[in-house]
């Protein structure tokens, strides 16, 4: 099912080195920070320099449709992407309210400046790193496990809702060897269901890592996993169910403006499957454009045979969501204090 990331906790001892001066300290971060910089400017500019043939199929297709629409179809989809980031940090700001009260501005500085660490590392990995840099030291580790809350929701929602598409795709789609399709999806549906008794009774994973004897000693640390109440629980996930409405609308209107033709209930269908699918696979985000768009022309072959035009989209789409919020958010990494967030 989706992945919930772990947590690095080497990252704390990474960032708090007690013993460096308050100049060595300095050099440090600032090394740090040009580092980071570095590094996602040369993933960026690396995607774009080589020839991108999915990116060059939509700018071809574009090309033969009407320019109005084409520029009021775009706009839309990047005001989505605004609002789907700001739902992400409204999310962020909410979760870790226990541990230090973030004001918006905050939370929306620390989303994009994850985002600009994701992109040069496997499966997000980075964004933890990136978005707790905005908490008080002390606040970090436990900021980690709080985020992993707001991850976990989101993934719940795209396995629950793939589940579903599963089905739907399996009995419209799979004649042969329904058994071990049914298989599959029994197992999934399974998962999932375990996935929502843990995350509304998150609470016993603290019982559970007490349990655990070279765990337990790091209970200062996930014990913020026991503060969250049912009702709380249930707004985070409204949160996430919100930003998956707000990313489908994304590409909703790409795919009406590019396959018109496409039935609009299949479309979504497809859709759900094609993000559970993208969420199972271990990628780097940087590099995600290649298997978002042979998982798209392989799913949705089913109900289009418009192959090109889905991957132009699905790499659009990808494009908007995730390069340009990388691009914003290197302008908050200068704002990064490793070591001095005393809070």
């Amino acid at each position: 099912m989706g992945q919930v990331n772990p947590c690095p906790i080497f990252l704390y001892y990474c960032v708090n080195f007690t013993l460096l001066t308050s100049s060595a300290k300095k050099i440090v971060s600032f090394l740090l920070k040009a580092g980071i910089l570095i590094v996602a400017a040369w993933f960026i500019y690396r995607q774009f320099s080589k020839k991108n043939n999915d990116l060059k199929e939509f700018e071809h297709l574009a090309s033969n449709l009407s320019a109005t629409k084409v520029i009021l179809t775009m706009v839309v989809v990047v005001l989505l992407m605004f609002v789907n980031w700001f739902l992400e940090a409204l999310k962020w700001r909410y979760v870790s309210k226990t541990l230090v009260n973030l004001t918006l501005w905050e939370a929306v500085e620390a989303v994009f400046c994850g985002l600009t660490w994701a992109v040069t590392t496997p499966n997000r990995i980075g964004e933890y790193g990136g978005r707790v840099m905005f908490l008080p030291n002390r606040k970090r580790i436990p900021g980690i496990f709080a985020m992993g809350v707001g991850s976990f929701s989101q993934g719940l929602v795209t396995n629950v809702l793939g589940v579903i598409s599963m089905i739907w795709f399996a009995f419209n789609f799979i004649h042969d060897k329904v058994w071990i399709y049914s298989t599959i999806i029994l197992v999934c549906a399974i998962l999932a269901t375990i996935q929502l008794v843990i995350y509304f009774h998150i609470k016993w994973m603290v019982t559970i890592f007490d349990k655990i004897g070279f765990i337990r000693k790091y209970h200062r640390f996930f014990e913020v996993l026991g503060r969250y109440k049912t009702n709380e629980l249930i707004r985070i996930m409204g949160f996430s169910l919100a930003r998956y409405l707000t990313f489908s609308m994304q590409y909703y209107l790409v795919f009406q403006m590019l396959v018109p033709q496409m039935l609009v209930f299949q479309m979504f269908m497809m859709l759900m499957l094609f993000l559970l699918i993208s969420a199972l696979v271990p990628s780097l985000d940087l590099f995600d454009i290649g298997v978002r768009g042979f998982t798209a022309a392989h799913l949705f072959v089913y109900i289009t045979d418009q192959k090109l035009a889905v991957i132009a989209g699905v790499s659009s789409i990808w494009l908007i969501n995730l390069i340009i919020p990388a691009i914003l958010g290197s302008l908050f990494v200068l704002k990064l204090k490793f070591f001095d967030r005393t809070a």
